[in-house]
């Protein structure tokens, strides 16, 4: 019996994904629970493990195809007899209004808890490289298949360069955008070649859109036209907090978490939206209501090479210093190498967005969209201040807050701020909150 296997939804209102790879070819056999295919979504990267076993009669799509939720992915020839085809259909998409993570239990291999257990336990499956000896680039046929995004992919075809042949700096080998440049760069400075072609005659790049960017301006747009964006700017004096970093600083290293300011921001925020809640909420401009939330779940943005995320730090108000820095730099170190898993990136309430590590000031951050709020954090300045009616150097740290002028007016925004700052001058006040 022919069973079809179709794309399924991964949740969080996915509609489609990029195939990266296939690990299986026609004719193969497959185990159920084996991984078939990796796809890129929006919000991770995900191994798509066989629902049956059997043998592998079709593949639907190559690596590059977006595939749409609901479509098909793979045929699969099973044992059973009757040559009937069966139909794998992705059940129908539901609004998640419940704050309790999906169970783990579902039965059903296509569903979207298995596929995502089974993608961020194993990860990428190592390929195996044989043949041709390290150094040795004067052989044309390639030992193996390259992993590679679809932005190299599609570089590598300009360039003329076959991908097969470029080293990869990414998870597993995986050949990124970056390694496209340097490997040519590699070629041209290693001999004189002539310029190709195909390319010296453009004046452009074409590069396709990856399903994540995608997304960031798809929900960018959609913050921009369902929101009243209102920004508000202030400096806070942070030099009793340097001086507690600094004193835990090697405590922490000692039992390998890094200590960064942003811990602190993150437990000041939690603390001063209980006292604030319209920053914790939403508009339900449907049902004539704002929806207040009750737990304190703070997104991190993350600049990862394939683009911005924002994982969630999930009760910050109840954890220590200690542990929101231990998640902070666990989930900013898996969203750069794509192992977020979706309830690593769901039902945050507030935002945070250090841009200051970079190099910048000030910003007018946009809001995560239904989210009210979102918080800049800028680059520290070392700048004369008046204290005691004297002059003495202070260490400046620029806040950037926007928020959803529909939801919060000006007044409960300035409260917020400075509740905020408040904790970030005198950072033993979390403990004296009752």
């Amino acid at each position: 019996m022919r069973y079809t296997f179709n794309f399924p939804d991964l949740g969080e209102g996915l509609e489609e994904g990029t195939i990266l790879e296939w690990y299986v070819a026609e004719g193969q056999q497959v185990k159920e629970g084996d991984p078939l295919v990796q796809m890129e979504t929006d919000k991770v990267v995900a191994d798509i493990p066989s629902p049956r076993q059997g043998m592998i009669a079709l593949l639907h799509g190559s690596v590059g195809d977006v595939i749409k939720v609901g479509s098909p992915l793979v045929e699969i020839e099973t044992e059973a007899v009757g040559g009937a085809q069966e139909s794998h259909q992705p059940e129908e998409k539901k609004e998640n209004v419940t704050t309790e993570p999906i169970s783990e239990t579902e039965e059903d291999a296509g569903a979207v808890v298995g596929t995502m257990e089974v993608a961020e336990k194993d990860a990428i499956m190592p390929e195996s490289i044989e043949g041709t000896k390290e150094g040795d680039a004067s052989l044309n046929v390639p030992s193996r298949k390259a992993l590679a995004t679809p932005v190299a992919r599609a570089m590598a075809k300009e360039m003329g360069i076959n991908i097969n042949n470029v080293p990869g700096s990414g998870p597993s080998g995986r050949v990124k955008s970056e390694d496209i440049l340097n490997f040519k760069t590699g070629i041209q400075g290693a001999a004189p070649t002539q310029p190709d072609k195909a390319t010296a005659a453009e004046d452009v790049t074409y590069l396709p859109l990856t399903q994540i960017r995608k997304a960031i301006a798809r929900n960018m747009i959609h913050a921009k036209h369902n929101a009243a964006h209102m920004s508000v700017f202030e400096e806070v004096e942070i030099s009793g907090l340097m001086a507690v970093r600094d004193r835990y600083k090697q405590k922490f290293a000692e039992k390998g978490v890094k200590l960064t300011y942003l811990a602190f921001i993150v437990k000041a925020v939690a603390m001063a939206l209980k006292k604030h809640p319209q920053l914790n909420s939403q508009i339900d401009t449907e049902n004539s209501r704002m929806i207040v939330r009750n737990r304190y779940h703070i997104g991190i943005a993350v600049d990862a090479p394939d683009g911005l995320v924002v994982p969630v730090i999930r009760d910050a108000d109840r954890l220590s210093i200690f542990r929101i820095a231990q998640l902070i730099g666990e989930l900013a170190d898996k969203a750069r190498k794509r192992k977020l898993t979706i309830d690593e990136m769901k039902e945050g309430s507030f935002s945070i967005t250090s841009f200051g590590s970079i190099g910048g000031i000030f910003a007018t951050p946009v809001l995560n969209y239904p989210q009210a709020g979102i918080l800049g954090i800028g680059r520290i300045l070392q700048t004369p201040i008046v204290k005691d009616n004297e002059i003495v150097i202070g260490h400046i740290m620029p806040l950037s807050l926007t928020v959803d002028h529909r939801i919060v007016d000006g007044g409960e925004t300035t409260r917020f701020i400075y509740h905020v700052m408040e904790y970030l001058t005198d950072p033993i006040s979390f403990l004296m909150e009752e």
